[in-house]
């Protein structure tokens, strides 16, 4: 029966010991007219490394087929010339000189269209959100069947709660309302995780929304509302690991595809050993090749298969969907000579998208080594635009809730802006008050709301770009220990909430005061030429009073700032800041409008004034 059995197999696959069949190809079409002419496709499927690859059409090469340990996979390199037209064409699978199956692949045209890739500068307020917790927009979608977590519980930080990508197009006016130019979520892709996977960063399919927020072609629609609003969008991606339960972790296409341990070994969390001269080797290697968690194993980019997947995956978003801006997650847990090369393959086919890798580290030449231009002697050049600047975020906290001192207080503001000279370009970095990993803004400064006015005065005023974790407007409190409270719902955004605080007439009157405080600066920037693209200059600290100034080449139209982070009333003499007040008789606040005579400026006790000079 055995024998019989092995017998009708050899004959229904063609005397093929091996039965393929094709699961998945990626990227699934790609782009004519693209500045690299390679592209590599994987091939998933059983046994399918014993077919022969054949395919035939005009301005497409096939360069080499890449057989690699695992059967179930192939690695086709091809190479498209100029000449190459959009269309479509059979790649043949054949086994013992018999086809037995074609996948047809696509390419399509690319899209130049001028309101695409734009870029983000500091001309652009960044809202930042969780699509999970920001609003339902489609109910459908709320448990998707098959996907391994059904829960959905708005009780628990931990589980699903159902929020969208529709909720979010539904929410862009009021975004734009607000003065917000450029929206960033937190991971769309699929994250088909047991539990907890609602943040997006332990992805499970690279090519995929996850099918709780939309689909492709809705993500794609979200950037085109956005675009038609005058919006802009940055997506967040993650280079250094997936999900568990990613379909390739289920069946690696070889050992090396992962950075492999005898046992679990964690990342050390210590970015220092990546710059340190003194650094053993060994303390580098777990930084980079350790496991962020047990549940997102680590990639290893020195495998150029590992490569070619990553980058080609991240081009073909951004052409895709043509979103304007990329967030980079755990920069710097990456390998660095990949991350360098990646950066100017994306460049050189979008030269206008905007990049900025995050960087959770604690002094600014630690920022400054992942940032672009080799400027602390790092010894190559990583091009990378910008970070997220924490180091700025520490400073500011610092200024508002600590007592000044020589280097304490406003002073370490102030101190920390002078070493700007570290970056290549200081205004690409990403400033921010918080995020979706850490204490909300509102509750780290005690729910003081003159704390809170004079913090978000600078984030707006500041250099860089500057970014705002949503629910900031409404004042969205608590920390992030011990119940991760951070990630509350946007009150609103669910049918049946008993507030909606999208509108007035749900909000308190506090709240209502906080959202009319960031319209009315987030608008006014605007329209600011010396906050959108001035520079910056800033005085020492005198009298507990700290100066900066936003400005082009006249001081008409510059931008003023005097921060008063002490509990008195205080006077400020102008005079002293004639180099860049020269000709200017009055000022105007701009939150209040009111008109100020220039010479002698009375600063109330905590206090951030932002006076535009006329």
């Amino acid at each position: 029966m055995k024998k019989l059995y092995f017998i009708l197999i050899i004959l229904l696959t063609g005397f093929n010991l091996f039965a393929q069949k094709l699961e998945r190809v990626e990227p699934m079409f790609w782009f004519t007219e693209m500045h690299n002419p390679k592209l590599q496709l994987l091939v998933h499927g059983e046994n399918i490394a014993t077919c022969t690859i054949t395919l035939s059409y005009p301005g497409v090469k096939l360069v080499k087929v890449n057989k690699v340990e695992n059967p179930n996979y192939l690695f086709i390199d091809l190479e498209l010339s100029k000449s190459a037209k959009p269309g479509k064409f059979p790649i043949n699978f054949s086994a013992n000189g018999k086809k037995l199956f074609s996948y047809t692949y696509e390419l399509k045209n690319r899209n130049k269209s001028p309101e695409r890739i734009q870029g983000v500068t500091q001309k652009d307020f960044i809202y930042l959100l969780m699509p999970d917790r920001f609003s339902n927009g489609d109910k459908s979608n709320d448990v998707v069947q098959g996907l391994t977590e059904t829960a959905l519980n708005r009780d628990s930080m931990y589980y699903r709660h159902g929020g969208d990508i529709q909720g979010v197009i539904n929410h862009l006016n009021y975004l734009r309302d607000l003065g917000v130019t450029t929206v960033w979520m937190t991971p769309e892709v699929e994250n088909d995780m047991a539990k907890a996977s609602y943040h997006g960063y332990a992805v499970t399919d690279h090519y995929k929304i996850d099918p709780r927020y939309g689909t492709n072609e809705l993500y794609k629609k979200y950037v085109e509302t956005a675009h038609a609003k005058g919006m802009k969008v940055i997506k967040d991606i993650v280079h250094n690991h997936v999900g568990t339960n990613h379909w390739f972790y289920k069946d690696l296409p070889m050992k090396s595809w992962l950075n492999q341990w005898p046992k679990f070994t964690q990342t050390s969390y210590r970015d220092q050993t990546v710059m340190d001269i003194h650094a053993s080797e060994a303390d580098r290697k777990q930084m980079l090749d350790g496991w962020f968690v047990s549940s997102m194993p680590d990639l290893n980019q020195r495998n150029p298969f590992v490569q070619n997947y990553l980058t080609q995956n991240h081009i073909w978003w951004i052409e895709y969907a043509g979103i304007d801006g990329l967030r980079l997650d755990t920069y710097g847990y990456n390998d660095p000579i990949y991350m360098a090369d990646w950066a100017l393959k994306v460049q050189a086919e979008f030269p206008r998208l905007s990049v900025f890798g995050e960087t959770l580290v604690t002094a600014v030449p630690n920022q400054a080594f992942f940032t672009g231009g080799n400027t602390v002697n790092r010894g190559f050049d990583t091009h990378l635009q910008g970070i997220t600047d924490a180091t700025l975020k520490d400073a500011i906290y610092e200024g508002i809730n600590g007592k000044n001192g020589w280097v304490d207080g406003i002073n370490r503001l102030y101190a920390t802006l002078a070493h700007d000279f570290l970056y290549k370009n200081p205004n690409t970095n990403c400033i921010f008050l918080d995020n979706h990993d850490m204490s909300r803004f509102y509750s780290v400064v005690g729910e003081d709301f003159d704390k809170y006015k004079m913090g978000l005065s600078i984030l707006l005023t500041m250099r860089g770009i500057p970014e705002m974790y949503y629910g900031t407007e409404i004042l969205m409190k608590n920390f992030s220990n011990p119940d991760g409270l951070i990630r509350s719902d946007f009150p609103g955004g669910w049918d049946g909430d008993k507030k909606d605080k999208f509108i007035a007439d749900g909000r308190t009157n506090k709240e209502n005061e906080a959202f009319t405080f960031v319209k009315t600066l987030a608008n006014y920037r605007k329209n600011s030429p010396a906050l959108q693209t001035g520079k910056l200059m800033q005085f020492v600290p005198q009298d507990d009073l700290y100066v900066y100034f936003r400005y082009n080449n006249s001081a008409k139209g510059s931008v003023m700032v005097i921060v008063n982070n002490t509990d008195k009333d205080k006077n400020l003499n102008t005079e002293r800041f004639s180099e860049r007040t020269s000709g200017i008789t009055t000022a105007k606040n701009v939150i209040s409008g009111e008109n100020l005579s220039f010479k002698e400026i009375k600063v109330p006790a905590k206090t951030t004034l932002v006076l535009e000079l006329n």
